[in-house]
């Protein structure tokens, strides 16, 4: 890990393409969480969910508009062709917000993996070598601590309910485990980031403090914690589902894209 401080003003073409798909992975991981999270709106099992699922979804989008403008600004395109315009191969999101709604149980789980991991993310970035990308970082974070609170509420909600809650709860960390994993898949060209500090820390260094920070509510609830502490890092039999970095995405992916692409689709020239 680089320990520079100085700001990255000038970009290579090679630092830029990497920063690029950098930010879009950032930006695909919010777009496509907020889109699945909106499908909650009008179902959720109560209505002071059915309000904060849809407020979840608008933060996570509003995020994502914050890194595909930064994007835009480096590409010379607009945000809302990098969002709708893209073929579903040109996506970066993780496989983790993509997978179907599934029950009340999974979703909140899933929710609770990816907060939880978008915080220490965020929080990383905030040491950013380039400036626009630590700005906002300071930014977002702020909303990802009601977040979390959000995500830890349900996490013990559903612990402590009844035998069934915690049956439905058990089956969606089984499920979930190898998609959250996935969330620390490196980008393409993150070696050159992490020599410039433009990206502070390893996907590794990140994974390891994530799995840290939740394994005291994991055990105190008496929730599945699949990790071995070996010294420096954290040892799972759980392989991770990598691959969308890559753009590498489920059928899930492409009926949530056929969705969320239908009015642009339309008309190209309408406005996000």
């Amino acid at each position: 890990m680089n320990t520079a401080v100085e700001p990255v003003t000038n970009l290579t073409p090679v630092q830029k393409q990497a920063l690029c798909e950098l930010l879009l992975a950032l930006a695909d991981d919010e777009f496509v969480m907020g889109y699945a999270n909106s499908e909650w709106t009008g179902i959720a099992p109560i209505l002071e969910e059915d309000i904060a699922f849809s407020s979840l979804a608008q933060d996570e989008i509003g995020h994502s508009r914050v890194f595909y403008e930064m994007l835009a600004t480096l590409e010379e395109q607009s945000a809302d062709s990098i969002a709708y315009g893209r073929e579903p191969s040109g996506f970066r999101n993780a496989q983790l917000v993509e997978r179907g709604r599934g029950d009340w149980a999974y979703s909140v789980t899933r929710q609770f993996f990816y907060d939880t991991a978008d915080f220490v993310r965020i929080e990383s970035l905030q040491k950013s070598t380039y400036q626009p990308l630590a700005k906002a970082a300071a930014g977002i974070i702020r909303e990802e601590k009601y977040h979390l609170l959000h995500a830890n509420t349900w996490l013990q909600r559903l612990a402590e309910g009844n035998a069934e809650a915690q049956q439905r709860q058990h089956t969606a960390f089984d499920a979930l485990w190898p998609d959250a994993l996935g969330l620390f898949e490196p980008t393409s060209g993150a070696t050159e980031l992490l020599a410039t500090g433009i990206l502070p820390e390893p996907f590794e260094a990140l994974q390891n403090r994530w799995i840290t920070r939740i394994e005291e509510p994991l055990r105190r609830l008496s929730l599945p914690f699949p990790f071995i502490d070996a010294s420096e890092r954290w040892d799972t039999h759980i392989t991770p589902i990598y691959g969308g970095r890559r753009g590498e995405h489920t059928q899930s992916f492409l009926d949530l894209y056929s969705v969320f692409t239908s009015v642009y689709q339309l008309d190209p020239e309408a406005d996000w």
